[in-house]
């Protein structure tokens, strides 16, 4: 007998593929038959579903967790991205303009979104989401929040919304160019071109159109800003570490903000545009977000776009994004 056949062997047999406790899985259909979803769905949707390992290795190495802002903001706001952005703005400049009308959503927040969440719509996500999620809902670290949207995707395809084979999306289980998760779907999706079908993958009008509704849900203040960059020395530094105290509720996000002092408040503290000029005087208030050398004052509407995705990495290169597409 050769070497080689000796070497393979002895190989241990492959591992087989990991299973949902049969327990777990029997009570998930039984919740789902209680929240009124038909036997058809859950028989359709759960049979031979299996848990994903890559699922759980990425909702633990997030780059919004894992990424300082400063390395975030480098690596998404490349001259590329910029120059797509810009072009994508002129390409879909009319419905855009139609989509801001009717909902107060700026152009450029939108295209700014659609280009972070989707790459300009080129990136939808390509995994299962019942399966992805049940994966989720089926990990320790979130399981209520991802249960909850497991039986919101179950809801999706028992109204019949969506086609079993179209619901796809990433790992964490967002679908489409906005990257929804099924909560968001239900709630916020629409049919913006009124076509007779909501279509969140393929269809920019009906992308946009949600997009600009979960926003202006959120509280997104027509004309006002959402934020803007200073610099602040480590002196002023020193002094808003010991005035202004950070917040104590919220996502992960809202509790690396301080809380909202005035405009004439930071002034005084010594905080400065980025540019050096002085902070306008205005009666509106701001929170703080630093990173280790970029800093930015953020206002009400920035609580927006935390709400859209809450991670202050992103919330900021959407503004930052924004600000580049508008100027």
């Amino acid at each position: 007998m050769s070497a080689l056949v000796i070497a393979s062997a002895q190989e241990p047999p492959p591992a087989p593929p990991p299973v949902f406790d049969e327990q777990w899985l029997a009570a998930l259909r039984q919740e789902a038959l209680t929240r009124g979803i038909s036997q058809a769905t859950v028989d359709l949707a759960l049979a031979n579903i299996v848990p994903e390992p890559l699922v759980v290795s990425r909702d633990r190495t997030q780059p919004e967790l894992t990424q300082s802002l400063d390395a975030y903001l480098t690596q998404h706001l490349r001259a590329r991205t910029i120059r797509r952005a810009r072009d994508a703005a002129t390409t879909h400049r009319a419905l855009l303009a139609k989509v801001e009308k009717a909902f107060g959503i700026p152009s450029a927040v939108m295209v700014a979104i659609w280009g972070i969440e989707s790459n300009f719509g080129t990136f939808t996500g390509i995994r299962p989401t019942i399966a992805a999620l049940a994966t989720l809902a089926y990990d320790p670290r979130r399981a209520t929040l991802f249960r909850s949207e497991l039986f919101d995707a179950l809801t999706i395809l028992d109204r019949g919304l969506v086609p079993p084979d179209t619901l796809k999306g990433s790992w964490a289980g967002a679908m489409g160019q906005p990257q929804f998760m099924p909560s968001s779907f239900l709630r916020h999706a629409i049919d913006f071109d009124a076509d007779g079908r909501i279509d969140i993958w393929t269809t920019e009008a009906d992308v946009f159109g949600s997009m600009a509704n979960y926003l202006r849900a959120a509280g997104w203040d027509k004309g006002g800003r959402w934020g803007r960059e200073v610099r602040i020395s480590r002196a002023a530094m020193a002094k808003i570490d010991e005035r202004v105290p950070m917040r104590t509720s919220g996502c992960r996000a809202r509790r690396e903000m301080t809380v909202a002092r005035p405009l004439a408040e930071w002034k005084k503290l010594g905080v400065q545009l980025a540019s050096g000029a002085p902070l306008p005087v205005a009666k509106i208030e701001a929170s703080l977000v630093r990173g280790r050398r970029r800093h930015f004052l953020v206002y009400d509407n920035y609580d927006a776009l935390l709400d859209y995705n809450c991670s202050n990495s992103y919330a900021v290169a959407v503004g930052v994004l924004a600000d580049r597409i508008a100027r």
